[in-house]
């Protein structure tokens, strides 16, 4: 396909684009969605001829006989990854949101204190409180641009009341790709709390050239007692509708804590995101990745150098995923002056940095996975809003 053709969501009942001017006051006529993140492409043909083959049988009932989805993502992972996994450690959810408040609901109890790295995924925060569990936020270090993890303030942070470290790898939204000595600190950090470590690694597909995702267990095998991985199709391929995850636990203890939670809440797999997630995880499936990512790498170049062309603005390198995380600290202007500049005037809509917990205030995130001419205008309408600076 071309990442090239625009593709009309409004009016689809799409998040991203029919609640934009309910949540952001910036109209689907004429306003830009950069917010939400999924992708403004479709999913490869595989993917899409799974659906239609759904279709055409007409007939959607339970799903069974798993071995070809379990034996996709063991391929998956063992040939995009060079990670084992075992088809027995493979647990099915209603994507990695729910897979996050299944771990908490089976490792932790109301009261536990939950290490996030801040800033991160805003709803991991949102699923902690939900829960009655307390966030524990842990801030990573700005250094050059970069965001780095600091061992030494966060030791001093632990209470002892702490049960769970939920890491982001690679990070959002940032866009750091954790080196392996950085994962054996998370590692280590982790065994001297005692801490459970569920290591979400969700956009672990969408890296880009020049730095290389290594997965947890890979990274330190040595604490598999503790680990809880959860990985999945829908950021890879533009599928998140489907709500299909995977968390993969290769400790038999941990394993038949989370088994039991899973079958005290009745949860199985979606019909639709397994087919479809079966079909993504093939050969067909690693060519589009590839072809994803080349593109994208082209859009976070148009966009990096066209914010850094306003004096002030500063885009975080980006090394993985499609979220552009744009510091507005050197403009001067306060949250409530930049974001009215973006929302009204460039009329786009991007996620405000504040959500993502403390270290946010002068950042917003840009969903930059669209065809190209949109990030072209997008960058045009930001160097209009702020043309004073320049």
């Amino acid at each position: 396909m071309s990442f090239d053709t625009p593709i009309d969501r409004r009016g689809t009942h799409c998040v991203k684009w029919d609640m934009m001017e309910k949540l952001y006051g910036v109209p689907a006529e004429g306003g830009l969605a950069m917010w939400v993140a999924d992708m403004e492409f479709r999913p490869p043909a595989c993917v899409q001829a799974a659906v239609e083959r759904m279709a055409a049988h007409g007939v959607y009932g339970y799903f069974g006989d798993d071995r070809a989805y379990l034996e996709a993502i063991r391929w998956w992972m063992k040939t995009r990854h060079g990670w084992d996994v075992a088809a027995g450690d493979i647990f099915t959810t209603h994507g990695l949101v729910n897979g996050t408040g299944l771990c908490l609901e089976a490792f932790t109890t109301p009261g536990d204190g939950v290490v996030l790295t801040v800033p991160v995924y805003h709803a991991f925060a949102r699923t902690i409180k939900a829960a009655g569990r307390e966030v524990r936020e842990c801030p990573l270090a700005l250094a050059d641009g970069r965001y780095e993890m600091d061992f030494d303030a966060w030791d001093g942070l632990m209470t002892g009341k702490e049960r769970m470290f939920i890491l982001c790898s690679p990070h959002n939204p940032g866009g750091r790709v954790w080196t392996a000595e950085e994962l054996r600190g998370v590692a280590a950090f982790c065994k001297r709390h005692d801490l459970i470590l569920v290591s979400d690694e969700i956009h672990h597909d969408l890296v880009f050239p020049g730095a290389r995702h290594v997965p947890m267990p890979l990274a330190a095998p040595e604490i598999a007692d503790r680990l809880v991985m959860m990985t999945a199709t829908t950021k890879t391929f533009n599928i998140a509708g489907s709500h299909t995850g995977n968390v993969i636990i290769a400790d038999p203890v941990l394993r038949a804590k989370f088994a039991a939670k899973i079958m005290a809440l009745g949860i199985s797999g979606n019909s639709f995101g397994m087919h479809m997630a079966t079909a993504a995880y093939s050969p067909e499936g690693a060519d589009w990745v590839d072809g994803l990512m080349a593109y994208l790498d082209g859009n976070r170049r148009v966009f990096d150098e066209g914010m850094a062309a306003i004096p002030g603005l500063r885009s975080m390198p980006l090394e993985a995923t499609y979220l552009a995380w744009l510091d507005f600290s050197g403009t001067g202007m306060t949250p409530a002056e930049f974001i009215g500049r973006v929302e009204k005037e460039a009329r786009i809509a991007t996620n405000h940095g504040d959500a993502f917990g403390s270290g946010g205030e002068n950042f917003l995130r840009f969903n930059i996975a669209a065809p190209r001419a949109m990030v072209v205008e997008a960058v045009e309408r930001m160097q209009a809003a702020f043309r004073d600076l320049q």
